[in-house]
């Protein structure tokens, strides 16, 4: 981040933060608030544009697509749970808003189910090499033209890393930068965003390649505890591949211009680092537990970054709306309640991460969303489960392929996960997006939105207290 815009930021995050004890005068409010948009918009105008070239999610073969009744099945030849986790795995598979067509790895299909080293390489090599292949066959951009590499895989980890396996594969030169991120979570997808802006800002005329995925071999759980046998329903087989760039020339033939990446951590309070954490069972069964704090930790972190999200993209009206606000309030002109800023008036397309649908819920009810709003979050779910910090990608996929993404479209994705973290990216569609055959929605895009039954959690998620 520049200095600029540190300060812009900076001087925002003081005029909207709803924390500010100190009031002052309102000629000093209206001042910096003008120092800020000038700064913004100098700093905005004087940093290298980066453009979204184009992304690519990875479709799995048919032959390892699975219906809810069969990841059950796998599961039970798996471990020997009791009657009563069956109960609720059960239960879990049905409300879980998945679909009958979403996607296992090989060895979790295999009998007997192989979570070996060597299955999970086989997947992670499928997914990742799967993704880039399609998105350099769809961009033309060579391995030479590369200088950023930038991996995600929350739980899996070899050596050498994924992202050497790429360096490795595509032949990429000896001076690329490249980065392999783990245990970061569902947002690290976006995460990566930002880190390839960064890159990007600093080293000229080149292109990063982003690839995020969750490799699922080894992630089942064995044991009995419920909290931990949430991920054995909800992760499903996928990945993305991204590509972006500094470069001037490639605007005319990119998607999508990078224009806020915002990033927000409450990795400091112990309920939000526990309520998503890696752990054993007392029977020493690793998994991934998922308290009952989650909805409480992810609503204040999501509330959290949407305040430094929304002095970015709000348009001017509502910002003075905000600010006259504030000064009626500070002078006791009237009583009136704090504005609520309307972020959804600075949005074209809601990409949020699809989580569980209970989190769905949580996220509609927090931003006051449309269900039409929530439409590619929840046939995401659907379609393909939850593929960890890639669903996202899926999502804008299901946009464009329903021909909705248009020239100057604003896109809002957002993800959140483990530590707990939330990440904004927010883009500006240079072109209107004509629906492709690469794509991979394509093929059922008619099909949805598809009405999925609503049946109740059978997990409840209560706060044990307050933050």
């Amino acid at each position: 981040m520049s200095l600029l815009e540190f300060i812009s930021n900076d001087l925002s995050g003081f005029l909207f933060s709803h924390t500010v004890g100190f009031i002052p005068p309102p000629a000093v409010v209206i001042g910096l608030t003008l120092i800020a948009l000038s700064l913004s918009l100098f700093a905005f105008r004087s940093s290298p544009k980066i453009f979204l070239l184009d992304f690519a999610c990875y479709k799995p073969p048919s032959s390892l697509a699975c219906t809810k009744e069969m990841a059950i099945q796998r599961l039970k030849m798996h471990a020997n749970f009791s009657d009563e986790s069956l109960k609720f795995l059960s239960n879990l598979m049905k409300s879980s808003g998945l679909g009958e067509a979403t996607y296992l790895s090989e060895g979790l299909l295999r009998q007997p189910m192989d979570t070996s080293g060597k299955a999970a390489r086989e997947e992670a090599e499928m997914v990742v090499f799967g993704a880039v292949d399609e998105l350099l066959e769809k961009t033309g951009v060579k391995g030479e033209e590369i200088g950023i590499v930038i991996v995600h895989s929350s739980n899996y980890n070899s050596i050498p890393s994924l992202a050497s396996m790429i360096v490795n594969r595509y032949k990429l030169g000896e001076n690329v930068l490249s980065y392999n991120l783990s245990g970061m979570g569902c947002s690290a997808g976006l995460l990566s965003i930002g880190l390839a802006r960064d890159l990007l800002k600093v080293n000229q005329n080149t292109c990063a390649l982003v690839v995020t995925t969750e490799i699922i071999t080894q992630g089942c759980y064995k044991g009995d505890e419920p909290s931990k046998l949430i991920g054995n329903c909800i992760f499903r087989m996928g990945g993305a591949a991204s590509l972006l760039s500094n470069r001037p020339s490639d605007r005319r033939r990119s998607k999508y211009q990078l224009i806020h990446v915002v990033r927000t951590t409450t990795a400091s309070s112990d309920l939000s680092y526990n309520c998503i954490i890696q752990e054993e069972d007392h029977h020493g069964h690793m998994g991934i537990t998922i308290t009952k704090d989650l909805l409480v930790v992810a609503s204040k972190t999501i509330r959290s970054n949407i305040a430094s999200l929304a002095p970015l993209i709000l348009p001017t009206s509502e910002r003075l709306l905000r600010l006259a606000n504030r000064l009626i309030r500070s002078f006791h002109v009237a009583n009136m309640k704090p504005h609520v800023p309307n972020v959804k008036r600075a949005v074209d397309h809601f990409f949020p991460h699809v989580g569980a649908r209970p989190v769905q819920d949580e996220v509609r009810r927090i931003l006051g969303m449309r269900e039409r709003q929530m439409e590619a979050s929840r046939m995401t779910l659907y379609r393909f489960g939850n593929t960890s910090s890639s669903s996202v990608w899926y999502e804008l996929a299901y946009g464009e392929a329903k021909g909705r993404i248009k020239r100057d479209d604003r896109v809002w994705q957002i993800a959140y996960g483990s530590g707990f973290k939330c990440c904004s990216v927010f883009w500006k569609a240079i072109r209107t997006v004509d629906q492709e055959e690469k794509n991979p929605w394509s093929d059922v895009i008619d099909e949805f939105p598809v009405v999925d039954s609503r049946e109740t959690f059978p997990y409840a998620f209560e706060p044990s207290k307050s933050i």
